[in-house]
């Protein structure tokens, strides 16, 4: 949720010690930083109740920058990237990886690209668990998380060949 406040303070919420070196971190790490530059403000920028003057990705993104400014011991992530493109989405798996070292971390997706590296993929079929491993080990077992890993890679190489 965002508040009506500025971009810092939505951020910041919880952490009133935040310095602004730890805030910027975050933002890095969220993959906010293009963004700020078109804020007119910045940081200070008012977002308005509920972020109504934000794109879904930047609300994502702030919300975001939020969980790994506060460095919970348990971090959880209900398909947090549904609004970002295929690259912002990489970028910001990448600094993830780093993030969340030392935090339990559950992430909830429907993108199989997001779970490549996690340490136990669980897989759900209308709310069953009907799979369970590591990338490699549910590949090898060529069940549901294989055929809708490939059903996705397709997806995404027909969308590349159409631009």
């Amino acid at each position: 949720y965002l508040f009506s406040a500025s971009v810092r303070d939505n951020i910041a919420l919880g952490r009133d010690n935040a310095t602004d070196a730890e805030v910027a971190e975050a933002v890095r790490m969220a993959g906010l930083e293009p963004d700020l530059d078109r804020f007119p403000e910045g940081l200070d920028t008012i977002v308005g109740e509920r972020g109504v003057s934000l794109s879904g990705g930047q609300k994502q993104r702030i919300a975001l920058a939020r969980a790994l400014l506060k460095r919970p011991k348990i971090l959880v992530l209900d398909d947090a990237f549904s609004s970002l493109d295929t690259e912002t989405e990489e970028k910001i798996l990448q600094n993830l990886r780093q993030a969340v070292r030392g935090i339990t971390t559950v992430l909830i997706t429907h993108r199989l690209s997001m779970v490549r590296d996690a340490d136990q993929i669980v897989v759900l079929d209308r709310g069953k668990i009907v799979e369970r491993g590591t990338h490699a080990e549910l590949l090898r077992t060529n069940g549901l998380y294989a055929r809708m890993l490939q059903n996705q890679t397709l997806a995404r190489q027909m969308e590349i060949t159409l631009q």
